[in-house]
């Protein structure tokens, strides 16, 4: 039983609130734009304004002689200092040949192939000054025809982003048999096809990238501090495009206004604002506009699929098609690349038992901002594509789809389960996570709402999503430093990263478990690349891989201690036990304190480097119900109800798991009704540039209070924690509830025709015109 004084009341298990919340509520977070050292100067960019050009001269002499410029720099000049391009996707196409990808200078060289690509820096004193002078730099274009949507990069003739990449392929990738899957369909009682696009989506954080760099002559280092998910990538990066070596670079983040994957690795920006440190010898700081941050950092999704199922006369799955189209925008990365070819596909066949695929994935080159990781990665796009096919299956069989779910679930007697993509499920109880969805949802009392909804002249439907994602990153070891201080204090260094998530608080916890100690004697340090070197947060890995790197740690300096209280207290090791901050002789009343054993070693200190790694990825699934309304004469859609059940495994905070939940179903529900980034197909400019044109979801997306429940059930298996990635699980799942939840709306109110047509975002004048089509 638990007490007020008992510190495991904030252990693992306990709805602690976020230890991070008082210091942003009070107005003293600290975020890269809140430093401001001595002579800090500012940075601009010179963009371009044309989706696809060639580049002729820069003139750059009018804004050298303006007022407070300290140096302006264009490609040219980076060129010959030597700065490297940023690496292409390690990928092939279809003939054997590397990925087809223009080179990606940090500022453009020869071609621009987007809008909004950097072509010179200004910096200057101020911010003003620089803007100033940026507007004063000459740039001589020359159009070259341009394309900006995957149909017209892919027609006969279309103009190449990329002189090797034919047909603007820059890679693809086949998985399964297409032989097996073509006898499956050819003795298929049903086949299902469906046409499932997922527009282009903008990762919108409250906080824009912002990078300060300081060069220091004396040391002859730069410090980069940053807004960045992966402090140690982005050093990497820097270094290897300004041929430094990895000691000459320091990446430090503060508080992080977000990063939903849209801050992993470097931007060119980046580099530009590290290089113009270094030759000006002066701090640089660049905070992007709102503008900025459209037009230039990673987009989401954007992938057209055709889909076919094939099933038998009682609905079982025998085989499964997809070809699908990527707009990886005009320099394929290798994240961008890898979500669309691989990563997506690992979970294509998601809680379902099917082994017989045919893929075929494409990543087509356009004149547009590249695409990269946004939550989900991959993993939002193969799910709608699943559920999507599996309601509409349902409709054309007749057979009920919840029924449909339990002929075609995994069970649990088959794990570990192996997928076609030769993914292991380690855990899952996909049916019981369902049905305890059902009745959270109150499934069967839908009827009812309906027939309230059509009497206040409104369609209700009733949306479903079943599924899993992968999480993880594939990188599987951690590396921690536990000190314990004589002044009370455990300090954790991790380099796992903070960006909103909560996970210093859940580090913490860990801490608490191992140490019994209170919560307030815990302090996690992250962000600082002279402190520690690691992957960084990305992919749902921060618990499960940094966690269980804090879990292990804490063991080890426990166990150190041990062996030092033993020689203190002369008995042997084994002798010594260890509770709530006290190591004891066991049956005696010899004891001594922790921070007191602390104080007596040479350093004051315990200190202890731990390296360690989890077995593999995680599962987590889930089952997320959502009721809908859809108003006739406007096609306006209201979500009523959200409820979902979520296998994450062991919960450490059920307040911040349901926190991440909720806010990453907000995301998925923004894609389904309101989100998508528009360029112009005549003249390549994006025409949602700013929060004035690009639609966000906003806190009334949901009438009503979502309810998040999570199963712990089944803890995973490769971590010693038993939890699992839950900071993506939300925004896969809404999506296709959503839209699920508007085709049953159409197809219960005798519009079932229209259901393989919906294609989002949903806004009313799409539905309403969907309504109205003959």
């Amino acid at each position: 039983m638990t007490t007020d004084t008992n510190p495991m009341r904030f252990g693992s298990g306990q709805a602690v609130r976020r230890l991070e919340d008082e210091k942003l509520l009070a107005g003293a977070g600290r975020y890269t734009d809140d430093v401001a050292p001595a002579g800090q100067s500012w940075l601009c960019f010179v963009r371009s304004p044309y989706p696809h050009a060639r580049l002729g001269a820069v003139d750059t002499a009018a804004a050298r002689g303006m007022p407070g410029v300290l140096g302006v720099f264009t490609g040219a000049d980076l060129d010959r200092a030597g700065v490297k391009p940023m690496p292409g996707a390690p990928f092939k196409r279809a003939d054997g040949a590397d990925c087809a990808t223009p080179l990606r200078r940090v500022l453009a060289l020869e071609r621009v192939r987007f809008v909004g690509e950097p072509v010179a820096v200004v910096v200057a004193e101020t911010l003003t000054q620089a803007r100033d002078a940026a507007e004063a730099v000459m740039v001589d274009y020359e159009e070259l025809p341009m394309v900006v949507d995957l149909r017209a990069a892919t027609a006969e003739g279309a103009p190449l982003i990329c002189d090797e990449g034919t047909g603007n392929i820059a890679a693809e990738m086949r998985h399964g048999s297409a032989e097996a899957t073509a006898e499956a369909f050819a003795k298929a009682s049903h086949v299902v096809a469906l046409d499932v696009v997922n527009q282009r989506v903008v990762a919108l954080t409250i906080e824009p990238r912002t990078v300060l760099a300081e060069f220091d002559p004396a040391t002859d280092r730069i410090t980069i501090r940053m807004s960045t998910q992966m402090p140690s990538g982005v050093r990497d990066s820097v270094c290897d495009a300004i041929g430094l070596a990895k000691d000459k670079v320091r990446v430090v983040v503060g508080d992080v206004g977000g990063g939903f994957g849209m801050k992993t690795g470097a931007y060119p920006e980046d580099i530009a604002v590290a290089y113009a440190a270094r030759a000006l010898q002066r701090p640089v700081k660049w905070v992007a506009d709102r503008s900025e941050e459209f037009l230039t950092t990673s987009h989401g999704r954007d992938i057209e699929a055709k889909a076919e199922l094939a099933l038998d006369a009682q609905g079982k799955i025998l085989g499964l098609r997809i070809r699908t189209h990527a707009n990886v925008g005009a320099y394929a990365t290798g994240t961008g690349v890898a979500i669309q070819l691989l990563i997506g596909p690992w979970v294509q066949t998601s809680v379902y038992d099917i082994q017989t695929i045919d893929f075929h994935f494409k990543a087509v080159l356009t004149n547009t901002a590249p695409t990269g990781a946004y939550r989900g990665a991959g993993r939002p796009e193969a799910i709608y594509t699943m559920e999507r096919l599996m309601d509409e299956a349902a409709r054309q069989t007749g057979i009920d789809r919840i029924e449909l779910r339990r002929r075609n679930f995994i069970g649990p007697a088959q794990m570990p389960y192996k997928n076609p993509m030769q993914q292991v499920y380690d855990t899952g109880a996909f049916e019981s996570v369902m049905d305890q969805a059902l009745a959270l949802a109150d499934w069967q009392g839908f009827d009812a709402r309906a027939a309230e909804s059509k009497r206040q002249g409104r369609m209700r439907g009733l949306g479903i999503a079943t599924f899993l994602e992968w999480t993880g990153g594939n990188v599987f070891e951690e590396r921690v430093t536990v000190t314990v201080r004589a002044d009370g204090v455990i300090e954790v260094f991790s380099a796992v990263n903070a960006m909103g998530q909560g996970i210093a608080t859940t580090l913490a916890q860990l801490v608490v478990d191992a140490f019994g100690v209170p919560i307030e004697q815990v302090h996690i340090v992250l962000g600082d690349t002279d402190r520690g070197d690691g992957f960084g947060s990305a992919g749902s890995r921060s618990l499960f891989t940094g966690g269980s790197a804090v879990r292990i740690g804490a063991e080890r300096t426990i166990e150190k201690g041990r062996e030092l209280a033993a020689k203190e207290l002369e008995v042997a090791t084994a002798d010594v036990e260890y509770a709530a901050g006290v190591f004891k002789v066991a049956g005696t009343d010899l004891k001594l304190d922790l921070f007191t054993l602390a104080g007596k070693q040479a350093e004051q200190q315990i200190f202890v480097d731990s390296t360690s790694t989890v077995s593999g990825p995680t599962w987590p699934n889930g089952c997320h119900i959502t009721e809908i309304e859809i108003d006739p004469p406007t096609g306006e859609i209201s979500v009523q109800t959200y409820a979902s059940v979520n296998d994450v495994g062991r919960v450490v905070n059920p307040l911040i798991v349901r926190g991440q939940l909720e806010g990453g179903a907000v995301q998925g529900i923004g894609q389904a009704l309101c989100e998508r980034v528009v360029y112009d197909s005549e003249t390549g400019q994006p025409l949602t540039g700013s929060l004035m044109d690009y639609a966000a979801p906003r806190a009334d997306i949901i009438a009503t209070m979502f309810r998040m429940e999570m199963d712990e059930s089944t803890p995973c298996k490769n971590n010693p924690l038993g939890v699992k990635g839950v900071g993506e699980l939300g925004t896969i799942g809404a999506t296709p509830a959503v839209v699920n939840a508007v085709a049953d709306a159409l197809a219960r109110n005798g519009l079932a025709d229209r259901t393989p047509h919906l294609d989002m975002p949903l806004t009313p004048d799409r539905v309403w015109r969907l309504m109205q089509a003959a």
